[in-house]
């Protein structure tokens, strides 16, 4: 790998926090360049300095992993929140960060099993394979199975909510918050941070989808090994395939683009729909695709699962049935449900908010109101990019910035937002299941 692998990761609440006034006092210092630069007639763009800070946040981001490292994941989603060299630096935490050495790695072992992992396996590559934000995975042999072992960077679970204590003021001075207005959705991402952690649940859930799953055609699930995994290691299955950029690099057809994305669509709708639960981290690092049998879909990593209540599925499809964009009352109504909407809203504000989000769910709904949708056309991709530039632009809406919303569609939203990117740099066509 082409990093350096680390050898101790800050672990305690003073060392994170001192490193986050390191990054600051850094990103500080590019501003000082930057405009000195500027004052003397020097060449300095602001796309130099967005890549100046953006690498330093990164650097930090990497070093510390775990939860700030995560929310670099979900922000790399997020393309429109983000100047592009804030996107780019943060994709790569989509593939990979700097590993662990080896002596750390046999110390978790040892800590949870009492041996090492050379010891427990007839093989195993000391150098990771990939390394993620919680955890990073080696290859290992067992009885003649090729076998992907994760390994959770120490401190990680314990880190969470002093990160979060750490990120929280800043965003709500940048915000012009009070706690109160964000408490929700932070416990809702704290929560499913902390799930992440807990490699024994993310062992079930793989074990229970993977089961449900099973009639779903053309994926592929990894079994898991409970003899060989704790809440901190977690042993399954070697899955063959390539992510989606170095398969797309191998230039598959048309025919196997769309077979890919048909299982991908299929497996969504089916977990939402059927099982009313999502595996909510839809980044490319968790798929891994092969041409094999026209086009076969392998899925990872379920520790960040979003259980739908009956009640916020109602309304989530409630409000993406083509009917409700044309019935404003019905519109009101739900958007009230959500919370989006209040009585005390001045009717300015209130058509302010119908207007916004009309136009939003015309947008995101498209798909699931078509019986095929082409998703080979960035020109839909790009447009829900320019929704949410326009929607950041509006001068009124930037006044509003008090959250709203049921804060269990922050996952929701990330998890088709996702799935649209990956179809779209999949470029499938599919066919979603509405009939006409």
């Amino acid at each position: 790998m082409s990093e350096e692998p680390q050898n101790s990761l800050p672990t305690t609440k003073v060392a994170r926090a001192a490193r986050f006034a390191k990054t600051g006092f850094n990103v500080g210092t590019n501003y000082i360049k930057h405009y000195a630069k500027k004052a003397v007639g020097a060449e300095s763009t602001t796309e130099d300095l967005h890549a100046a800070n953006a690498a330093e946040l990164y650097g930090t981001l990497s070093e510390m992993k775990g939860s700030v490292l995560k929310v670099a994941q979900m922000l790399a989603m997020e393309k429109n929140m983000l100047p592009s060299a804030y996107a780019d630096q943060f994709a790569k935490a989509q593939y990979s960060t700097p590993p662990l050495s080896g002596p750390l790695v046999t110390k978790a072992f040892r800590d949870a099993f009492g041996k090492s992992p050379y010891q427990l396996f007839d093989a195993f590559e000391p150098e990771a394979r990939q390394a993620a934000s919680i955890g990073q995975v080696h290859f290992a042999q067992k009885d003649g199975k090729a076998l992907a072992v994760k390994v959770q960077y120490p401190g990680v679970a314990d880190s969470i909510k002093s990160d979060i204590r750490l990120v929280k003021p800043i965003a709500l001075r940048v915000m012009g918050l009070n706690e109160a207005q964000v408490r929700p959705y932070l416990e809702e991402v704290e929560t499913r941070l902390l799930e992440e952690t807990d490699y024994k649940l993310e062992l079930r859930r793989g074990q229970e989808i993977a089961a449900q799953c099973q009639a779903l055609p053309h994926l592929e699930f990894p079994d898991y090994y409970p003899e060989y995994s704790t809440a901190r290691i977690l042993t399954m299955d070697w899955l063959g395939g390539q992510h989606l950029k170095e398969f797309l690099a191998t230039n598959p057809s048309q025919e196997v683009r769309n077979q890919i994305g048909q299982a991908l669509w299929d497996f969504y709708q089916f977990q939402f729909n059927t099982l009313h639960r999502l595996h909510a981290d839809p980044h490319p690092g968790n798929f891994l695709m092969r041409a094999d049998h026209g086009g076969t879909l392998g899925v990872l990593d379920f520790g960040c699962v979003k259980e739908v209540p009956a009640d916020v599925y109602q309304l989530f499809t409630a409000l993406l049935a083509p009917e409700t964009i044309a019935d404003e009352a019905r519109l009101t109504a739900l958007l009230t449900q959500a919370g989006v909407l209040r009585p005390t809203d001045a009717p300015a504000m209130q058509a302010l908010y119908l207007r916004t989000m009309q136009a939003s769910l015309e947008l995101v709904g498209r798909p699931f109101r078509q019986p095929t949708f082409n998703f080979g056309d960035p020109a839909y991709m790009a447009a829900l990019y320019a929704l949410g530039d326009d929607l950041m632009a509006d001068p009124e809406l930037r006044k509003q910035r008090e959250p709203r919303g049921s804060e269990h569609f922050i996952y929701l939203n990330r998890t088709y937002v996702g799935l649209f990117a990956l179809l779209t740099e999949l470029g499938a066509t599919i066919d979603t299941g509405v009939v006409k």
